[in-house]
């Protein structure tokens, strides 16, 4: 897709996030975040690097360990590589207004020679090499709906060590770069307080 509708979408002159570049050289290792976004609703946004891009999703539900546990996630616009450490908050009004953390960072390894066909075909194998999540994933790309914009696909988790019936989204709420909670950020952003709180799990420890 390229970054055009990731800029259409932003100011930049108004919001802190990065306008980027696409970088196709290829580097030594391919990033992989999931940025936890209070926007309008609560979801988490799965990036994995490819082609100078960061190819994303948004996970309504977050992420499971549990590999019967299937999580829609919806294919949204490529994002920019340096976008992967943004944390912070975007202004009520622009487009994703809310806080973003980034919940988990590290790299990915695909296990597939080709993973432009794999996407094509909609079934993409890969191994995560995060501080929370680890091991072998696959995204799965569902039969596009009438009218539906984009495909939406489902993020399920492969039977390995990694694999458990945790609830790593709730037992690890805080950021992996600045061990805050969406709350802190806010505040720290000068966001809406009430609205971040809400996506924290109640009684965490602040």
């Amino acid at each position: 897709m390229g970054l055009t509708e990731y800029r259409k979408k932003r100011r930049f002159t108004v919001t802190t996030e990065p306008a980027g570049s696409a970088r196709p050289s290829k580097p030594a290792a391919l990033l992989y975040v999931i940025q936890k976004h209070r926007a309008s609703h609560l979801h988490y946004d799965f990036r994995l690097e490819w082609n100078g891009v960061l190819l994303s999703w948004a996970v309504p539900k977050g992420p499971s360990l549990d590999p019967s546990v299937k999580r829609m996630a919806m294919q949204v616009e490529d994002h920019p590589v340096e976008y992967g450490h943004f944390e912070g908050v975007i202004p009520e009004g622009e487009y994703g207004g809310g806080t973003v953390m980034v919940w988990d960072i590290g790299t990915w390894v695909p296990e597939t020679a080709d993973v432009t066909a794999a996407l094509k075909q909609g079934d993409l194998k890969f191994t995560l090499k995060g501080k929370k999540l680890r091991g072998s994933w696959v995204l799965v790309r569902l039969r596009p709906r009438r009218a539906e914009l984009r495909p939406s696909w489902l993020l399920i988790k492969h039977r390995d060590r990694y694999a458990s019936d945790a609830a790593v989204v709730d037992g690890q709420p805080r950021s992996v770069l600045s061990k805050r909670l969406l709350v802190d950020i806010a505040r720290d952003g000068g966001g809406d307080l009430e609205k971040a709180a809400s996506g924290d799990p109640p009684d965490v420890p602040v």
